[in-house]
């Protein structure tokens, strides 16, 4: 099941909130190189770019659903390419990611190495959800271990690999010292239902149950997911409380 870029803009403003915290700690200089890692269809890479005049910048994603609609973005200075965040090299005055690298396996590994990416007196800015334990998303679990899901999955169960605070700061601090900010932000979402909320999954948590899920099974897990979430949630509008994890690096 690719990704679909229609329904993960269905939220599009909401998923696009963070953009302006990650982008306050920027530093902006003149000719900067800079890197936007999983930059999905590429509506934020432009405004990355028109933040940092000047600047050559390049956005990278996995998915070729999302890059053919991030093509319209291409101008001179900004341009787009296929690839993995695992596998990206060169050096950068700026390592940029927006809700990319919690698709991405071992932090502690992951981490030194995006440092490693970032030239003397560049910058690391990254944004990541960090709501795997909203219950919402703990149910998608929950269903993908009942029958006829998991025999149809083969016992697979997505586990995240999103550190805590703690942990994102030792691993910063062992690569710049105390050149760092780490926080955490509770977004406030207010949806019309609790229907939204699958909505929403839909286009992220979802999407690699449905990869490895035969599709004849995909409206019988929708359903199971939906009838659940009303239960939890039966009244309306929806408090949907996101959390996510911001964290910026100067390489000294």
């Amino acid at each position: 099941m690719p990704w679909n870029p229609g329904t993960y803009h269905k939220f599009q403003n909401e998923r696009f909130l963070p953009f302006e915290d990650v982008c306050s700690f920027l530093e902006v200089r003149d000719r900067l190189s800079v890197i936007d890692l999983g930059c999905g269809t590429g509506e934020l890479t432009e405004m990355l770019a028109d933040r940092l005049p000047g600047s050559i910048v390049l956005g990278v994603d996995s998915s070729p659903e999302m890059l053919e609609k991030a093509q319209k973005q291409v101008r001179p200075g900004l341009r787009f390419e296929l690839g993995t965040i695992e596998t990206v090299t060169g050096a950068w005055d700026v390592v940029f990611s927006h809700a990319a690298i919690h698709w991405v396996a071992n932090h502690r590994e992951l981490i030194p190495k995006l440092v490693g990416l970032v030239k003397p007196g560049g910058q690391l800015a990254v944004q990541l959800p960090s709501n795997q334990n909203h219950p919402a998303h703990l149910l998608i679990g929950e269903i993908a271990q009942e029958e006829p899901f998991q025999t149809a999955l083969g016992g697979w169960l997505r586990v995240s690999p999103v550190l805590n605070l703690g942990e994102y700061a030792e691993l910063l601090y062992q690569s710049v010292g105390n050149n760092f900010t780490v926080f955490e932000k509770v977004y406030p979402h207010i949806l019309k239902d609790a229907d939204a909320i699958a909505d929403w999954t839909s286009g992220t948590t979802l999407v690699p149950y449905f990869e490895r899920l035969p599709q004849a099974l995909h409206e019988a897990f929708q359903e199971r997911y939906r009838s659940r979430l009303r239960r939890m949630w039966p009244d309306t509008p929806v408090f949907y409380g996101f959390r996510r994890t911001i964290f910026v690096a100067s390489k000294p």
